[in-house]
């Protein structure tokens, strides 16, 4: 049996790519890509209305009581703002 390299490192590169959902809380971050596609486009432009698109610093602050899943309460500039795990695992970040 014989592995694609390409697929191989494709998959690496999945699993050690950073998503805002697995950021850990109090650490900042920069948002470094977001996944528009995987978003109702409603959802999308309200997202970018409150400033969550790309080059924007965020932080974790808090997770949903149960089982630490929905919502996420993330800090942007002076706001926080309450966000599903799908949105925040749509965005890729870069620890700062």
């Amino acid at each position: 049996m014989t592995c694609n390299r390409l697929a191989f490192d494709e998959a690496i590169w999945q699993r050690t790519a950073m998503t805002l959902d697995l950021l850990p809380l109090g650490q900042s971050a920069e948002i470094t890509a977001v996944d528009w596609s995987a978003l109702v486009a409603e959802e999308a432009t309200r997202l970018r209305a409150l400033g969550l698109e790309e080059g924007a610093r965020v932080a974790v602050s808090h997770r949903g009581v149960f089982g630490g899943k929905d919502p996420i309460a993330v800090i942007v500039g002076r706001m926080t703002i309450a966000l599903r795990r799908v949105h925040a695992a749509a965005m890729e970040v870069k620890a700062v």
